[in-house]
Formats: C-alpha cells, sequence, structure tokens
C-alpha cells in the first residue's frame, strides 16, 4: 500500500489540527496547498491548479502563492469568510538537518485581521463572542488590532441584535445554547456580511474562562475587573480572549483593560435607524460621501475617525457629559489659530493603536517603527498648544496625553531615517547606536583598506619587501614571504603552509581581521535583527503609556474635527434639557444642505414635548421635503447628544432615549417578506420598544395596502402613540392620508403642520417651508408632470381624478370623522346631529334596519377607527342593495 511522503506526512498532521481552516504551507519561496485546501483555493482566488508527487497512485492537487505577496491573497480569502492557518519555516533549511520543522505561527480569521492591507483605517474590526445561559445573553467584543475589550449583558433579543448592530462584527463566536435558544441572526448576517460559527464547550467553561481572564489581565479575582456580577459577560469574554490566544499564538499584551458597559449609558439606534438616517454610509450606494459621518468627519488621523464613528453609534444620555463635550467644541472655535495649529501636527500622525498592535505582536517592521517615531515627534508641540485652554475635557486630554519622549529618543538613536520593510536584510541601525555593529558594518565596506594598511605596515616593520596579505578559500587571509626573505620573517609569524618557491604566515591580528571581514555582513544582519527586535520590545513594554496617549489624540482629533465643522457650515451650540422639549429655530439638514451647494436650503423650526405638541401630523406632496424635514430633526438632535454643534439658529434639544424611523418602502426579498410586512414590522418594533422619552419618525404609515386598511392602521397608531397611557412618544408623522388632520383638537397633543406649494396655473413650486395647517390637496398630477409623466397620461389621469373623488369613501370617512371623534369641549353628537347628507341616504332608501341600526349605536363608546369601520359597512351594504334595485 502506497505510503505518503515524510513532507507531506508532516502536512497532513499539522492539517489535522485545524481541519476548519485552509492551511498556508511554506515551502521555500511559496505558501502551497494541498489537496481539498488546493481546490478552494484555486477556485476562489483563481489561480493555477497543479500537482504534486505525495507518495500516493494519484498527485496530490496542489496550487501555491508566493510568500512576499501573501497578505493580498490572505485578504481576498478572509473577506470570502475563510480562516486561513499560516505554517511557516522555523529553521533555515540550509541547516536543517532532514525535514525542515514547520509550525503554524498563527490563524487568520475575520475577526482576528491585523494587517493593514485588510483593515479599514476608519473602522473597527470586531470579534465578538455572544454566549446565551439562563435567559442572559453575554457580549464580549474585541478589536484585536487596536487592544479595545468590551463586554455586557442584555436580556432580550432585541437589545442583542442593537449591539450587534452597533459594533458590526466581522465574525461571532456563540456557544450551543445560542444556537438552541431560537435566535434568528440569519437576516443581519446577511445584511452586516459577519461570519459565525459555534465553538467547542470548553470555550465556554466557568472555570476555564475565569481563569485566564484572571491570568491575562494579572488579578487575584475577579473583582478587580469590576465583573464579579456579570458572570454570563464574563464567559463571554473569556471564550473571545481563549479564541484570540489560541489562533494569534500570542500574549496579547497590547489588550490591557476589559471595560464593562451598559447599554443604558447610551441612546439606542436599531439597524432601521442607521439606515433611514444614514448615519454611516447612504442608504443606496453603501457610501461614505452623502452621509452624516462625512460631513462630521474632518479628523486628521486614522484613530480619530474610529472614535468619531464610535461617537456616532453611541450617542450620550448624560447632560454633564454632553455639556463637557460641548465645552471642549466651542473653546476650539473661540481659539481657532491654535486649533488649526494643532491640526496642522495630528495630520502626520500614523494610527498609534494599530502600530502599538503590531509591535506588541511582534509583527511590526522597521518601517512601522519610523512611522511611529514621526508620529511621537509631533506629541510635544501638541501638549503646548493644550496649555491653552481651560476647559474640562481639554485639560484632561493634555494631562493624558505623555509625550512618550524616552522612546523618541531611543528610536531616533537606533533606527535609520529611510530603512527597508524586512526585518532581515540589513540597514536598520544607525551609525552610532552599537559598537559592534559599527565594527561589522565598516568591515563590510572598508575590509579591503584596512587588509591594505595591515600589509604596509608589516612590510615596513619587517623589511620584508615583496611581502604580500593573500587569500584563497581553503586557508582565508594570509601573508605570502618569498624564500629569499625567509630569515626575516619575525617570531609571531605562525607558519600556515610550505610552497616550492615561498611560505604563507598567519598573525593574531590577520586572523581577527579575517575573522571579522569574511561573512561580516551576515553577521551585520543577524545582529542587527536582534538589535531592531531587543528595540521593538523596549517599546511594547510602555504599551500602556502608548495606549492612553493614543486615546487624547484621537479624543482631541475629534473634537478639532468637531469644531471645524461647526465654524466652516455655521452650527449653533445647542441647550440640552432633560424635560423633553425638542426646539429648533431654523434649523437645516446638515447634509442636503453640503449637498445641494447650487440651491439655498430653506430651513425650518421644529417644537415637540411631552405635552401639547408630542406629535406633529406633516402633510403635503410627495418631493415637497416632508421626509427631508423629517430626518433633519432626527439628525439634530442625535448630533447634539454626541455633544456636536448643529445646523441651526437656535436649539434646545431635549434627551432622547432612543430614536426610531421608519421611512421609505422596500421589499426584503432575502427574507421573503413583502413592502407591506416590512413596514409592519418595524411599526411594531417601535411600539413595542419606545418609551416616553423617544423621538418617532414615522414615514407614510400604511401606504403598503388598501387606502382605507392604511388610514385606519395609520389612525390606529397615532392614537396608540398619542396616549400617555400607552406611550406618548414625540412624534413627526408623515402622511398623505388627509383626513387624519382631523385628529388636531381630537387628540391631545397633536397638532397639524404642511409643506407650503405655490401653483402656478397648472404647476406647482415647492417652498420646502413647514407652516402651521393641513394640506387638503396632494399635488400627485402636479408632482407627475414635474417628473416628467407624458402630457396624455397627466390629461387622462385629470378626467379620472374627477370621477374617482365622486365615489372617494374617504370624503364620507372624513365627514363622519368630524361627527364622531368629540373634542374637549364638544360632547359626543346624537344621530340626528350627524351630516344631513349622510341621513338622506337612508331616507331615500328607506334602510329601516340601517337607521334602527344606527340609532342604537352608543357613540360615546366608540372611537374613531370603530366608527370608519362600522361607517364602510354600512355603505357597502348599501351599495349592493342599491344595485339590486337597478338590476
Amino acid at each position: 500500500m502506497a505510503q505518503l511522503s515524510p513532507m507531506m506526512t508532516q502536512y497532513m498532521e499539522t492539517k489535522k489540527q485545524y481541519p476548519d481552516c485552509i492551511l498556508f504551507y511554506r515551502l521555500g519561496d511559496f505558501y502551497e496547498m494541498f489537496f481539498e485546501d488546493a481546490k478552494t483555493v484555486s477556485r476562489e482566488l483563481e489561480i493555477t491548479l497543479t500537482g504534486k508527487e505525495c507518495g500516493l497512485e494519484e498527485r496530490a492537487p496542489m496550487c501555491g502563492v508566493p510568500y512576499h505577496s501573501v497578505e493580498s491573497y490572505l485578504a481576498r480569502l478572509i473577506q470570502k469568510g475563510y480562516k486561513v492557518a499560516i505554517a511557516e519555516q522555523m529553521e533555515d533549511p540550509k541547516k536543517a538537518k532532514g525535514l525542515v520543522k514547520r509550525e503554524v505561527i498563527r490563524v487568520v480569521t475575520p475577526g482576528t485581521v491585523t494587517s493593514e492591507q485588510m483593515l479599514d483605517d476608519e473602522k473597527n474590526n470586531y470579534l465578538m463572542g455572544i454566549v446565551y445561559l439562563s435567559g442572559t445573553f453575554g457580549i464580549a467584543a474585541a478589536d484585536v488590532s487596536t487592544g479595545e475589550f468590551l463586554m455586557t449583558e442584555v436580556k432580550t433579543e432585541r437589545e442583542l441584535f442593537d449591539e450587534i448592530n452597533k459594533f458590526s462584527p466581522s465574525e461571532i463566536l456563540c456557544n450551543e445554547a445560542f444556537y438552541m435558544s431560537g435566535v434568528d441572526l440569519e437576516d443581519l448576517k446577511n445584511r452586516l456580511g459577519f461570519v459565525i460559527s459555534s465553538q467547542d464547550n470548553r470555550f465556554f467553561s466557568d472555570d476555564t474562562c475565569e481563569n485566564i481572564l484572571k491570568k491575562h489581565f494579572r488579578v487575584e479575582q475577579l473583582s478587580g475587573l469590576g465583573i464579579t456580577d456579570y458572570s454570563t459577560g464574563m464567559v463571554a469574554a473569556g471564550a473571545v480572549l481563549l479564541y484570540m490566544y489560541e489562533t494569534q499564538k500570542s500574549r496579547l499584551e497590547h489588550i490591557t483593560r476589559l471595560q464593562l458597559y451598559s447599554v443604558g449609558e447610551f441612546m439606542v439606534l436599531d439597524s432601521s435607524t442607521r439606515r433611514n438616517l444614514e448615519l454611516l454610509e447612504t442608504l443606496r450606494e453603501k457610501q461614505k460621501r452623502g452621509s452624516l459621518l462625512w460631513v462630521l468627519d474632518r479628523t486628521k488621523t486614522a484613530m480619530g475617525a474610529r472614535l468619531l464613528r464610535s461617537y456616532l453609534e453611541q450617542p450620550l444620555l448624560k447632560k454633564a457629559e454632553i455639556i463637557r463635550r460641548q465645552e471642549a467644541v466651542e473653546e476650539l472655535n473661540a481659539h481657532y489659530i491654535s486649533r488649526e495649529e494643532i491640526c496642522e501636527y495630528l495630520n502626520p500622525i500614523y494610527d498609534l493603536e494599530r502600530l502599538i498592535g503590531r509591535i506588541s505582536y511582534k509583527t511590526a517592521n522597521p518601517r512601522d517603527l519610523t512611522a511611529f517615531r514621526s508620529s511621537l515627534k509631533m506629541l510635544p508641540y501638541i501638549k503646548q498648544l493644550l496649555t491653552e485652554f481651560s476647559g474640562s475635557l481639554l485639560r484632561e486630554i493634555m494631562e493624558n496625553l505623555d509625550v512618550l519622549e524616552d522612546i523618541y529618543s531611543l528610536l531616533e538613536q537606533a533606527i535609520e531615517e529611510e530603512p527597508p520593510v524586512s526585518v532581515r536584510d540589513g540597514g536598520i541601525i544607525r551609525e552610532g547606536f552599537s559598537k559592534e555593529a559599527d565594527q561589522l558594518r565598516h568591515a563590510k565596506t572598508e575590509g579591503k583598506t584596512w587588509l591594505a594598511e595591515l600589509e604596509a605596515k608589516e612590510r615596513e616593520k619587517t623589511g620584508i619587501k615583496n611581502l604580500k596579505i593573500k587569500y584563497n578559500r581553503v586557508f582565508g587571509y594570509y601573508f605570502d614571504v618569498t624564500n629569499s626573505f625567509r630569515d626575516m620573517v619575525p617570531d609571531y609569524f605562525i607558519r600556515k603552509q610550505t610552497l616550492t618557491n615561498s611560505e604563507r604566515y598567519m598573525t593574531e591580528e590577520l586572523k581577527n581581521l579575517e575573522e571579522m571581514i569574511l561573512g561580516a555582513e551576515d553577521k551585520l544582519y543577524a545582529l542587527e535583527y536582534e538589535l531592531f527586535c531587543e528595540i521593538r520590545d523596549k517599546v511594547a513594554a510602555e504599551v500602556l503609556r502608548i495606549q492612553k496617549t493614543a486615546k487624547a489624540i484621537a479624543q482631541l482629533d475629534v473634537f478639532a474635527s468637531l469644531s471645524a465643522v461647526a465654524l466652516r457650515n455655521q452650527y449653533v451650540r445647542p441647550e440640552i434639557n432633560e424635560r423633553g422639549v425638542i426646539s429648533i429655530k431654523g434649523g437645516r439638514h446638515p447634509v442636503v444642505e453640503l449637498m445641494s451647494k447650487d440651491s439655498l436650503f430653506v430651513s425650518n423650526d421644529t417644537l415637540l414635548d411631552n405635552h401639547k405638541n408630542r406629535i406633529s401630523i406633516i402633510t403635503g406632496p410627495n418631493m415637497a421635503g416632508k421626509s427631508t424635514y423629517m430626518r433633519q430633526t432626527a439628525l439634530i438632535v442625535l448630533m447634539a447628544q454626541i455633544g456636536s454643534f448643529v445646523p441651526a439658529d437656535a436649539a434646545n434639544i431635549g434627551i432622547c432615549d432612543r430614536i426610531f424611523t421608519r421611512v421609505g418602502a422596500s421589499d426584503d426579498l432575502a427574507s421573503g417578506q413583502s413592502t407591506f410586512m416590512v413596514e409592519m414590522t418595524e411599526v411594531a418594533n417601535i411600539l413595542r420598544n419606545a418609551t416616553k422619552n423617544s423621538l418617532l419618525i414615522l414615514d407614510e404609515i400604511g401606504r403598503g395596502t388598501s387606502t382605507f386598511d392604511g388610514m385606519a392602521i395609520a389612525w390606529a397608531v397615532l392614537e396608540h402613540i398619542s396616549n400617555t397611557r400607552t406611550l406618548g412618544a414625540k412624534t413627526l408623522f408623515a402622511t398623505h392620508y388627509h383626513e387624519l388632520t382631523e385628529l388636531e383638537g381630537c387628540i391631545g397633543g397633536v397638532n397639524n403642520y404642511c409643506i407650503a406649494v405655490k401653483e402656478q396655473g397648472e404647476d406647482i413650486v415647492f417652498l420646502r417651508k413647514i407652516i402651521k395647517g393641513g394640506a387638503d390637496k396632494s399635488y400627485g398630477i402636479q408632482v407627475a408632470r414635474l417628473a416628467g409623466v407624458p402630457d396624455s397620461v397627466i390629461h387622462r389621469a385629470k378626467e379620472l381624478v374627477q370621477e374617482l373623488s365622486d365615489a372617494d369613501i374617504t370624503l364620507r370617512a372624513k365627514e363622519i370623522a368630524r361627527a364622531v371623534t368629540p373634542t374637549k369641549h364638544q360632547s359626543v353628537p346624537k344621530p340626528d346631529e350627524v351630516d344631513l347628507q349622510q341621513m338622506t341616504l337612508f331616507e331615500t332608501v328607506k334602510e329601516d334596519d340601517i337607521i334602527k341600526e344606527i340609532s342604537e349605536m352608543k357613540l360615546d363608546s366608540m372611537t374613531a377607527i370603530d366608527a370608519l369601520n362600522t361607517l364602510y359597512r354600512l355603505q357597502t351594504t348599501l351599495k349592493n342593495r342599491w344595485k339590486d334595485c337597478e338590476n
């Protein structure tokens, strides 16, 4: 029976240890893949599949990639969701006795990427652990590239989804109980593109997780981490840490802190709100340009860009913290010149968080250290400028900003100005840093000069006129003395070989010089590598100081960005209140006003509170600006709660615990849900999870179904929201159901607003101004004309609209709504007080049973929706009877 070759046996043994990974197996200058791995990589990367003799009857399928360009191939596989184990040669093949020793040095997974080529500078790359135990979800999220490590616990599936949306992880680990809990992450998985896997039970053992956390963070008890009361979260954190240990094969010394947080510390933004408000990317193109982040991001560093993104995803709920941020922005505005200088110094700073991550990983190359050094050079100037500021947050940033002079001095003395990328090619260490390295460097470049000087010195000293230093591979360097001068050879010359016409000699000095010259380059490269590793380790030992400074720089960068945007776009500092009042004067949409530079953006006011102005019903034609107005209100509230200034003439913002949006309509084909089903699912989520302190943005509720059903649903939703016993949330409600405007005065806290429109003959002009009152027309045909619908269609539409309006049930619904919905100062109307036109219908048809039913109705206990449904039923009955009479 055929057996595998020794090399292939070694490969198979390694592969058995990593069955769920593609194994990149180093052979010389290539990483090779075999068998199924080779087929997968060949297919996914579109590289040639070949074969290799392996000892079996058939050749093993094989493909490979060059070692020097492996990162680009890795990136493509990771993007497709694969895990890759990297097996390196652990000894020099030239010196190896027998089979070269190979080991897996790291496992690259979507959530544990550290390579620059695979990471987005402006976005964290999170690995998330989710554990379900005893009705609680434990959540831990780590960014192995920056050292960030967070943990929390939540009780509900909705809270879990909110956290997943917030972190947008690349990879999720979970325990078996989570899979069994029935939580369906398929939709989120498709939307966010993460990889999810269930790990072995050993990852989720209480003892294992507790021990690894205590060992890593060097604490005796979990109380030292402040997580004693979070047993489920502790297991999630321990599982994530163990997974990182096993994949990274590193001590992870840059992960220095486990940060416990509560979901109640920040405003909650669900996935619909993030998408609809276009916080981080646009809804359609998925691009940064056109999003709120695009407007606010004038950061100079990658760390600042990531922190600003985090601020947008986690608006604050504590008034004091919001005001601290506002004061920092305001002070930077007041010191405009100093702020511009700070930005100039921030601009050359590289990503300190990820640099120290690679340094701690021992994967940083010489160029990384020069980038680190050039960044540190800017710190003293920034700290000096910060002394001009007196606000508490900016003073705190200054105190946390360690200029790291000792590290800068070490790197300045040790590392060349422009070293190579490779750590093995020499040219890394500056001259003067190491005496031994200097000697080897000189030996490499000045060896011939030294030999010539020694030859001249010995010729003069001995008097041997034809004394020469020669070289061969057997003896190396030697003095050659002809027989005629043999008697003049001094005692310290050591004979090496006698020839017919001459003799060869060695001296102690020549021997030392030979050792220095021969192999000087190899020795120099080896020494420079050792020195580089020592320097890298010294920098890594200061990880806590460096991370503290990196955080301070990121904060300063964010506030400088918010300040620059505020001044450039003429934003104002909003007042913050806890009374639930949202008052905006001259508010503008931060994105739309920048995108529409050719036209003047029309500002609008907003007033919402917990009393008489809880709900604003907004009517008006399509394209008039209803959605823009509602979104701008939500964005202004959100901007205020991250500490930013806002696009308005003045603003007083009540802190909101959540912002909900139901905007737009689209089928969710992936999950088989129709437009209307998606809409109702989102509405259900809002009604179940909103509180009186939430802000709701509802656009065109009910339009995905029949007119009557849609209006009934919209009406009922409004009733539910307006009722302070069931919800009472502040709401902007846009609708084309003009009948809903009748709720003003009928339901407390409801007010009508509309978009001003100017008619010019058969055309209309959108004035974009929100005014008090409801719209009485939808202007649908005029909008169709503006959109370029052919005139023949427009003309026919006008004819049809007149015919349809005569039979429009919503007109009658409007009349009956006025009749049956009492205001505060009205009593419930009696049947004979209802519109006479309605009553004449019954007199004409002589339907005594219908008249009797109406007369017996208890209108004082009937809701508006009940009245509409009853009217619809009665009308249908009458129409059928009329048809029967006609026939």
